[in-house]
């Protein structure tokens, strides 16, 4: 097993060995493929001649997140508890604020392994469980090619001072990873908590207080085994056109892959294994995003605590937006008027009805959309709060580090100053012009409005098992 000491952090050093169970906190990292927590938590079972079990944590108050959210997180949950079994290993998911039931469960184990999280709360759980548990907590970064700390030891302030670092260590983290499974079965000793069934997920999500507001999405189902489907359709049909069209908001060069990202169903490293033997020109752009980009943003929000507010920015962002915060704006819209698309301007309107009604949103709209939010609102602050609230409501992968990146990166965050003009003072800026201009944005606006004529009916007809994949 190919695992190497970077990736493991000990979070406490208490030794209970005589505890009948190892167990794995599975959070971050919802997966059994290239789950490099998962299998330094077999390997340790296995050294140990103990069960391992894996926990996970179900709350229903995480921040922001609502019915499309635990959707599609409960289908991928099915299937890693489905998977483990096969592996000897015994999935329990409880209904319980997750660092409490790990906390809980830790005084059954001998050890105790968890996978790294990068935003705040999640931070926050692991620093919980480690300063009260009475057994070692161990934690396994694996949801990044190369581990936040190895890579800098502080906020970049862009790409390519990132881009350096990484590279003269990634050779040292693609390296593949041998799944194993646990050699004792699991025999229940002393462990009553009631668990959490998730086998009929409408049955789940109706127990859960949550928000239902924001409904799944017929276009995306969960898990890994879909997040592969996807990956195999790129490389196959898409990776050679990819630097070319990836751009084209009326087509679908992108892997659709973030959402799986997001809530850990497929592994970074896992999809640059598939890429290794790929000897497409594109790749490199599509590694650029994968790697590059992607561990930039859990770099923001690691470094940066305040990565969720409108303190994030640089400071010459900060100044040249405050300072023609006063400039004439000859649209401004509300919250709600935003929040429905009904602005002026038909290419944003269909970006906001793209994230509403599939989870996701081109990645170039993306850009306009969180520029024009700006050129909009009142006040930058009231902009990046709106942008904020309305990626994290709407996007499978809202509330991500990457989501607080891109939004960060509207307002200036990651990128340089440019010609100063109204509003935006020295922050790029972006116009309906350039769309019309570099793309085929009539063909966006009837893809956009296809979607929206059959979402109603897909919504009321499918059925959770035979989602169809966008």
């Amino acid at each position: 097993m190919l695992i190497l000491q970077e990736r493991i952090k000990n979070l406490n050093n208490k030794n209970i060995i005589d505890n009948p169970f190892v167990v794995y906190w599975m959070q971050c990292s919802q997966r059994v493929e290239y789950n490099h927590a998962l299998e330094y938590a077999i390997s340790r079972a296995n050294e140990l001649k103990k069960p391992l079990i894996v926990y996970f944590g179900l709350t229903d108050n995480f921040p922001e997140a609502s019915e499309r959210h635990y959707y599609f997180m409960l289908q991928g949950l099915k299937e890693v508890k489905l998977e483990l079994a096969k592996k000897n290993i015994k999935m329990i998911i409880r209904k319980i604020s997750p660092q409490i039931g790990a906390l809980e469960i830790s005084s059954f184990a001998a050890l105790m392994v968890v996978d790294r999280g990068y935003l705040r709360i999640e931070r926050q759980w692991r620093s919980y469980l480690s300063q009260n548990a009475k057994c070692t907590v161990v934690q396994v970064e694996t949801n990044v090619i190369v581990p936040i700390e190895e890579a800098s030891q502080k906020e970049e302030y862009s790409a390519a001072y990132l881009r350096r670092k990484i590279s003269k260590k990634l050779e040292d983290y693609i390296l593949p990873l041998r799944s194993s499974a646990c050699s004792e079965p699991f025999v229940n000793v002393g462990i009553t908590y009631d668990q959490y069934d998730i086998e009929d997920i409408d049955k789940a999500i109706c127990e859960l207080s949550i928000n239902k507001e924001v409904k799944r999405v017929p276009y995306y189902m969960g898990g890994t085994r879909n997040a592969k489907i996807l990956l195999e359709d790129f490389i196959t049909n898409k990776l050679s056109h990819y630097s070319e069209l990836k751009n084209e908001p009326g087509l679908s060069y992108d892997s659709s892959l973030s959402p799986y990202l997001h809530f850990g169903q497929i592994s970074p490293l896992y999809i640059y294994m598939k890429l290794m033997d790929v000897h497409i020109e594109d790749k490199k752009d599509f590694l650029e995003e994968l790697i590059i980009r992607r561990e930039l943003s859990m770099n923001f929000v690691f470094y940066n605590d305040e990565y969720d507010s409108y303190e994030s920015l640089p400071s010459w962002a900060k100044n040249t937006l405050e300072k023609h915060s006063v400039d004439y704006r000859e649209f401004s819209y509300s919250l709600e008027e935003l929040e429905d698309g009904k602005t002026h301007d038909l290419y944003w309107n269909a970006a906001q009805k793209e994230m509403t009604f599939t989870g996701k949103m081109h990645g170039y709209m993306r850009m306009y959309w969180g520029k024009k939010i700006l050129e909009w609102s009142k006040t930058p602050q009231e902009a990046f709060k709106t942008a904020i609230y309305l990626n994290n409501k709407y996007l499978l992968d809202g509330r991500d580090a990457n989501g607080f990146a891109g939004v960060a990166w509207c307002f200036g965050k990651h990128d340089r100053p440019w010609g100063e003009r109204n509003i935006f003072g020295m922050v790029r800026y972006m116009n309906d012009k350039g769309l019309k201009r570099k793309f085929d944005m009539d063909r966006y606006l009837h893809k956009i409005e296809a979607i929206s004529s059959g979402y109603s009916y897909a919504i009321e007809n499918i059925k959770t098992e035979q989602l169809s994949l966008f």
